[in-house]
């Protein structure tokens, strides 16, 4: 098969498993990727996961990459407050949760790192469209909270919250307290609520 043959099949899938590529063609050559990645014309992912070095260039894809090469995930913590402008510092690295093995990977599109709960925890995330409009899972702004103090235990005094540098006005406007209170029940966490309670109390929540 030649590449653009190739390439006109699965460009539009932005990012792909070789998976993809044999249900298409069973037959195919797998070390055509290795050809091809040598020469620049695919980006390896992680083992089995591709993508075509134009979408370097699309905004967002980083995020639908996150949520692709290791599934379950959906992104949380600093990823997520940097999406919805809860903190000033824009997040290079994209970080999630998932219910797998805690793991990170790097490749051209940047630094993926994913951190691990357990089942019952792997919740309070919802599709958002990027830029590029494709789907992303990503937590709502207070399961990210939620889990950012969760995973991140040394946040825990009241001068670690004032140094999260949260938007007042987020916080303040358009956080959702109801929300907030539900799902850290479900955390049944004693430390995560001294927690919580730390953060609210700095923010005059």
């Amino acid at each position: 098969m030649d590449y653009l043959t190739f390439k006109e099949r699965m460009f539009p899938l932005g990012c792909f498993h070789v998976r993809q590529v044999l249900l298409w063609e069973e037959d195919f050559d797998r070390n055509n990727l290795t050809r091809w990645c040598r020469r620049g014309l695919l980006e390896k992912l992680r083992n089995q996961y591709y993508a075509f070095p134009e979408y370097r260039r699309a905004p967002d894809f980083a995020r639908y990459v996150a949520n692709r090469i290791y599934a379950p995930s959906y992104i949380s913590l600093h990823s997520a407050l940097s999406f919805y402008g809860m903190i000033p510092e824009e997040v290079v690295q994209q970080t999630s949760v998932t219910t797998l093995k805690t793991a990170t990977f790097k490749n051209s599109f940047g630094t993926f790192d994913y951190q691990n709960v357990k089942i019952p925890l792997f919740f309070g995330y919802e599709p958002k469209m990027a830029k590029d409009g494709r789907g992303v899972l990503i937590a709502t702004p207070e399961k990210a909270l939620l889990d950012l103090l969760y995973l991140n235990p040394f946040y825990n005094t009241e001068q670690d919250m004032e140094d999260l540098r949260l938007d007042e006005d987020y916080m303040q406007n358009d956080l959702n307290m109801q929300r907030l209170a539900g799902y850290l029940e479900r955390f049944g966490s004693k430390a995560l609520d001294r927690r919580i309670g730390r953060l609210l109390k700095v923010y005059e929540l």
